[in-house]
């Protein structure tokens, strides 16, 4: 299992938030270029990018900081997402070294848009789904849907993505816990890898997960643990290695 650090992109700097609210961020740094070359150093095999004004605004807005990160970094396999809402943004990132985009919000509202990008782009599709109580979350968190996380997931896997990111909305930034128990139950009812997100605070957590009753969690996203010190990424990654 991967430990992926997330690297959240906010006015250029490098950010964290508390259950997506964009008013209550903190800054981690203003250089996220070495930010990203830290967590490399220090064992990260993929990196999860987040442009966060993007998300809001619809569109690409911290492309540059992006695009230098994937120059410096070739061989490391990074996904990006927020405001990934047409093929042409799909084409764009992939095309300055990004191999996986993240279609979040527009999978939910338009779904067909994930079927074209998988069509168009195959291998390169992944889509977050955002839950609370396994309901997902559309628009930054703001609203709740009917839609279950699991018959989303379904749907999308026949359509060919690659992944899903699931993020519990009420663990994401908290430093709570990972929510295994939500994670299992959506591995367990898809074929394709789960990419667990929000909660995940120290060595138990990544425990829990490396011991859940399913291979098919491939990964971890990590961002405040990391930043502030709860969780050492080497030493996360070199537990994951050996309980998985």
């Amino acid at each position: 299992m991967l430990l992926i650090p997330a690297i959240d992109l906010k006015d250029g700097k490098c950010v964290r938030l508390r259950q997506g609210r964009m008013e209550d961020d903190t800054v981690f740094s203003g250089n996220p270029a070495e930010m990203a070359a830290r967590w490399v150093s220090e064992g990260g095999r993929r990196l999860h990018l987040v442009d966060l004004n993007g998300a809001f605004a619809g569109e690409p807005v911290n492309g540059d900081a992006i695009s230098a990160i994937c120059a410096a970094h070739p061989d490391t396999p990074i996904q990006v997402g927020g405001g990934i809402r047409e093929e042409q943004t799909i084409e764009a990132y992939l095309r300055i070294g990004v191999d996986f985009c993240i279609i979040g919000t527009q999978a939910v509202k338009e779904p067909e848009f994930v079927a074209r990008a998988c069509k168009a782009f195959p291998g390169h599709v992944i889509v977050g789904l955002d839950a609370k109580d396994g309901m997902v979350a559309i628009n930054g968190w703001a609203e709740i849907t009917d839609h279950p996380v699991v018959d989303l997931a379904r749907r999308f896997e026949n359509d060919g993505v690659s992944a899903i990111v699931y993020t519990d909305i009420g663990r994401d930034g908290m430093m709570q816990g990972v929510n295994v128990d939500a994670m299992v139950a959506l591995a367990e009812a898809i074929d394709i890898p789960v990419i667990a997100s929000g909660g995940i605070t120290n060595l138990d957590d990544v425990r829990a997960l490396c011991e859940a009753p399913t291979q098919n969690i491939m990964g971890a996203i990590t961002g405040r643990a990391i930043y502030e010190g709860t969780l050492d990424l080497a030493e996360g990654q070199r537990l994951a290695d050996e309980l998985r």
